[in-house]
């Protein structure tokens, strides 16, 4: 079609037509040059220029007065002018377009690619409509076609893919073959990636956010002031960002960095902080990683390294191990974990060894074991057991990321806080499934069956988890409901999994406590199972005193 007549300053273009498929999976629109058009257009602007505000596309079936949208999942164009791509053209907002500037006088394509395909009745009208609503650049000449091909091939080829595509395979160079491979494979996780649910956003001390009611962008970070005697109703001089200078070792980074960047200020904190003369950061990183695998750091105050803080039990390994860190392992933390997992230290047995003398010195010097002489028995952190008896009951959901999973029923409260009930919750579900740290955590109500266990609430700082061993966790993994169902789904797989009560004792054994059993509890808890049922063993054996700790 070449449009003539007046045009602009806006126009919407609107064109109905039979639909000539059964089916349709995605729909090509071809702007065209003409001599008639400024510029040979494919735009009526004196430039040539066109811009494609919307692109929609309504199915009015046979008979029926009102259309149906169709969604498109993802439009793709030979050519976007900078800044006006082709996306623009789907978003739904009217204020930004496709263009095609500089490249005027020559033709260009766009594929607009639907979510699904579209199943249209005989009879059927297809109604075609392109907003063009910036400033006179409406389009001059184009031309549609639909297609019925697979959903992969309803893209817009490059010119380097479509000359491969006009040779026959015979044809095709290595080089050639790979172009055309590189080129499919990323449109598919383009694909992939824009099927995806839109990102929620995330404050993190931007100024360049959308606002948001009351919550609005700074713009610039605000200005500090000396309080005089610490009186805010009498500020004094503005003070600038910077660090302290009595630490000459430690690069200043603040010199040339500009002081309304509130963004280039915390990069500049994050360096003097990281900076490799600073030895209290590496200290600090082998510290904690340290108390993660042995339950109690060199420095028990892993958030305090100062004069209040504890002093380190092995101060020379860890200054070893904070140069080491730094220096042969640069940073590398699975470095600094393997390192520590593999120490003879680490693969200690938490008893003492063999030898009377050697025990009872072992324990009058050292009554809480600071020196390690043996491993420390550590109990497992609350989220740890509840992955456990997923894991063992085969349902653990080992996807990583995506968002959060919320395990309770929520409904408004009387007043701000709302009503959050854990034992209303579908535990079979999906969601039940994910791992504990893809729980959504509501920080000032939390799951009781994890407070139990020691889980920190989310609305306090916890440097260092408490492992207690108490009644109301022995009665929580007896009576909670999460802890009772998959007791069940382990019965059903021991069941499935070995033949007579005998194996069935053995397999529950290796699967929660990591061992077989004896011949006496083999015995004996093999009349217990076949009185009381195989998911009722489960849930004795998770009660048992090992359960929950990693010896």
């Amino acid at each position: 079609l070449l449009v003539s007549g007046k045009h602009g300053p806006t126009d919407v273009y609107s064109l109905t037509v039979p639909s000539p498929l059964k089916e349709l999976t995605g729909v090509r629109l071809e702007v065209l040059p003409d001599p008639s058009l400024p510029h040979q257009g494919p735009g009526r602007e004196l430039n040539g220029n066109m811009h494609l505000s919307e692109f929609q596309m309504i199915v009015f079936d046979s008979g029926s007065p009102t259309g149906r949208v169709v969604r498109i999942l993802n439009a793709t164009s030979d050519y976007d002018q900078p800044g006006w791509t082709i996306r623009h053209a789907i978003d739904g907002d009217d204020k930004t377009a496709w263009g095609i500037y500089p490249k005027v006088g020559e033709a260009h394509v766009a594929v607009f690619e639907f979510a699904e395909p579209l199943r249209v009745s005989p009879g059927s009208k297809l109604t075609f409509l392109l907003k063009q609503l910036h400033g006179g650049h409406c389009i001059g000449r184009f031309r549609f076609s639909v297609t019925d091909a697979p959903a992969r091939f309803t893209k817009v080829f490059p010119s380097e893919v479509q000359s491969v595509l006009e040779l026959s395979p015979a044809q095709w160079s290595e080089g050639q073959r790979l172009s055309l491979a590189t080129w499919f494979v990323r449109g598919e996780l383009e694909a992939a990636l824009q099927a995806l649910p839109p990102a929620s956003y995330v404050y993190a001390a931007a100024s360049d956010f959308p606002p948001d009611g009351s919550h609005k962008p700074a713009g610039s970070p605000r200005v500090v002031q000396v309080l005089r005697r610490g009186e805010i109703g009498k500020p004094g001089e503005a003070v600038s960002s910077g660090a302290l200078s009595c630490l000459t070792e430690l690069t200043t980074h603040f010199k040339t960095v500009d002081a309304k960047d509130e963004g280039a200020r915390r990069a500049a904190l994050a360096r003097w902080l990281t900076d490799r003369n600073n030895p209290l950061l590496w200290r600090s990183i082998v510290n904690r990683v340290w108390q993660h695998h042995f339950g109690r750091g060199l420095v028990e105050t892993v958030n305090d390294f100062g004069a209040m803080g504890s002093k380190p039990t092995h101060p020379e390994l860890l200054d070893w191990l904070a140069v080491w860190f730094r220096d042969e392992a640069g940073g590398s933390l699975k470095r600094l974990h393997r390192l520590l997992v593999t120490s003879q230290t680490y693969r200690q047995r938490s008893v003492f060894a063999p030898g009377a003398a050697r025990v009872e010195a072992a324990r009058a010097l050292d009554v809480e074991n600071r020196y390690l002489s043996r491993m420390n028995r550590q109990r497992m952190d609350a989220e740890q057991v509840r992955d456990t008896l997923l894991l063992v009951s085969g349902r653990l959901d080992l996807r990583m990321g995506g968002p959060s999973d919320q395990q309770f029923e929520l409904k408004p409260g009387i007043h701000v806080t709302p009503k959050v009930d854990y034992t209303r919750f579908d535990m079979d579900g999906a969601a039940g499934a994910r791992r504990g740290v893809y729980r959504f955590l509501f920080r000032t109500l939390p799951d009781p069956f994890m407070d139990a266990l020691d889980c920190p609430a989310g609305d306090q700082l916890a440097p260092v988890r408490t492992a207690s061993v108490t009644v109301q966790q022995a009665l929580a993994l007896w009576n909670n409901a999460f802890v009772a169902k998959q007791a069940e789904h382990l019965g059903v797989r021991v069941g499935k999994e070995t033949t007579g009560t005998n194996q069935a004792v053995s397999r529950a054994f290796q699967l929660l406590l990591n061992r077989a059993p004896t011949a006496e509890e083999s015995e004996e808890f093999g009349r217990y199972a076949a009185q009381h049922g195989l998911a009722n063993l489960a849930r004795l054996l998770i009660n048992s005193n090992e359960f929950m700790f990693i010896d």
